[in-house]
């Protein structure tokens, strides 16, 4: 399914966790890749909520939520890194109709494949009055790998890839997010259970 014929870039792919990877914040943990070149690779964990909820964090920043449907969403852990830096996972906006690749956003990252991650907090205050995209996932901190890090992992069998799929992340309850994944490469999880039997 992956091993040596993984496209080398695996942006806007899912990492999906195989059992034997018991890390604590990796362990069934669907990764969305924002990133990945040969200098190594950025994504944020998409189905480990964090305790806090969206109002509470807009609160910590000053700002009111407006939006009803966000106010009890709750917030992602990302990743071990950065874990005190806000990351907003969102549909594109385009600033400009005439050129997609310019956001609206100060600091936002374009990702091929039709997401944008960004970390300013002009998203946050947009968001905040009802404007902004609709659809976003925002996580506390991101998971990285260094150069080579993450295609070693690969092979020795620590997560699978398939493409990923937007509705999977804004659109799939939290519990379900991780059983989704693995059936986009038709699987379930008890076929890459370790405790399989063997018939």
């Amino acid at each position: 399914m992956t091993g040596d014929s993984a496209p080398t870039n695996l942006t806007h792919h899912f990492l999906i966790a195989m059992p034997g990877l018991e890390d604590g914040m990796f362990s069934k943990s669907v990764v969305y890749l924002c990133e990945h070149s040969p200098r190594g690779a950025l994504g944020l964990i998409i189905n480990k909520p964090a305790e806090l909820k969206m109002g509470a964090l807009f609160g910590k920043v000053d700002l009111q939520l407006q939006r009803a449907d966000l106010v009890n969403q709750a917030v992602f852990q990302g990743g071990p890194v950065h874990e005190e830096r806000g990351f907003v996972l969102h549909e594109p906006v385009f600033a400009d109709q005439d050129r997609p690749e310019a956001s609206l956003y100060a600091s936002t990252m374009v990702i091929p494949g039709g997401l944008e991650m960004t970390t300013s907090r002009d998203v946050l205050e947009a968001i905040a009055t009802g404007a902004g995209p609709r659809k976003v996932l925002v996580s506390l901190g991101y998971s990285s790998w260094g150069e080579g890090q993450l295609e070693t992992e690969i092979k020795e069998n620590s997560w699978l890839t398939v493409d990923a799929k937007s509705s999977i992340i804004f659109d799939t309850p939290v519990a379900q997010r991780y059983d989704q994944a693995l059936a986009l490469l038709g699987l379930q999880a008890w076929m890459i259970s370790p405790h399989a039997g063997s018939a």
